[in-house]
């Protein structure tokens, strides 16, 4: 009869030795997750927050001075993203008789906010395409065009509130200056 509560006993013991480990585990495992999760929720209490900007474009035709046209183009943007606006038609233009290829002709606006150097910085891209000489009500387009074209691009640190004019290019075939301006404000 001692024998059976003798083998209890050691049936409880073995169990309570074996588990031991187990539980110790189980508690370690659960308090280095928190430990590991912390790091997480510290780096991302140190990353800046997201910043978001609205950029205004005007591309301005000037002649002697004088703004003549100006054509408004806005988006917004986070830091570190960018983004593009593109207005404009597909032209179909023939290559050889009865075969074409399609042109663009338009404009893009291609900008992006970034970090650089701890700075915060802007690049800008624009192209813009017409054709030089429009066809009358009731004329045919011809069918090789000469095609008018502009490209800019800048990179400059974030000016804030304020126009800055990123580039401005003089038109070799006129008196006309073109000028690409920027005036960027902050969102939030």
């Amino acid at each position: 009869m001692l024998k059976k509560p003798a083998l209890y006993l050691a049936v409880i013991l073995s169990c309570a030795t074996l588990c031991a480990p187990v539980i110790a585990g189980q508690d370690t495992t659960s308090s280095s997750k928190a430990q590991a999760e912390k790091p997480a929720e510290q780096t991302t209490k140190s990353r800046p927050p997201i910043e978001q900007y609205h950029l205004e474009f005007s591309i301005n035709e000037l002649e002697d001075g004088k703004k003549i046209n100006s054509r408004q183009y806005s988006m917004n943007l986070n830091s570190n993203g960018s983004d593009e606006i593109k207005i404009g038609t597909r032209v179909p233009v023939e290559v050889k008789d009865g075969e074409f290829q399609y042109m663009d002709v338009g404009t893009n606006v291609w900008a992006r906010i970034g970090e650089n150097r701890d700075q915060t910085e802007l690049n800008v891209r624009i192209e813009n395409s017409n054709f030089a000489m429009e066809p009358g009500p009731g004329e045919r387009r011809d069918l090789h065009p000469a095609v008018r074209q502009l490209k800019m691009g800048g990179s400059v640190l974030l000016p804030l509130t304020k126009p800055v004019v990123i580039g401005s290019a003089d038109d070799p075939n006129s008196r006309r200056q073109f000028q690409l301006e920027v005036t960027v404000t902050k969102i939030r």
